[in-house]
């Protein structure tokens, strides 16, 4: 009985480090900026100098896509506090919604402007094949990022 339990026990701690250990190595890295741009660096086989040129780039948008990100946070909470007023009272101040979709419009717009100029600026970092390939992609992963080239 006691052999069988030390078994048990043993086989459920292998078979925890075994599953453990396995997704920790497949995880990709997401927690820094370098991990987030790794794909970029293999996938497009970036020179040194070119991922360090677009590293900065990263760096140095990365305030400013911050405030766009809590500025849309904080229009989702909007958002959500008028639909709650809509549904509850069955009213809608139509002068703040105005300003609501108004600001909203304007935010959208400075998004859509930062990221198109981080991706032409990441862009001319690549050659003209390793552009086509960046282009192609970013194109792949957002059907709308063909519309912030143009």
């Amino acid at each position: 009985m006691k052999r069988s339990l030390t078994l048990l026990v043993l086989g459920l701690v292998v078979g925890t480090a075994a599953h453990l250990g396995y997704y920790r190595l497949q995880a990709p890295e997401g927690g820094t900026l370098d991990g987030r741009l790794a794909w970029m660096k293999t996938e497009l086989q970036l020179s040194d100098a070119q991922y360090a040129r677009i590293k900065a780039l990263h760096e140095a948008s990365g305030p400013q896509l911050l405030a766009l990100s809590a500025q849309v946070s904080q229009l989702r909470t909007e958002f959500l506090a008028f639909e709650s007023a809509r549904r509850d009272r069955g009213q809608v101040d139509f002068i703040e919604f105005a300003r609501y979709v108004d600001t909203r419009r304007q935010v959208n717009r400075a998004c859509l402007d930062s990221t198109r100029q981080l991706v032409l600026a990441a862009a001319e970092v690549m050659t003209p094949a390793q552009r086509t390939r960046y282009l192609d992609l970013v194109g792949h992963a957002s059907p709308a990022a063909r519309d912030l080239l143009n």
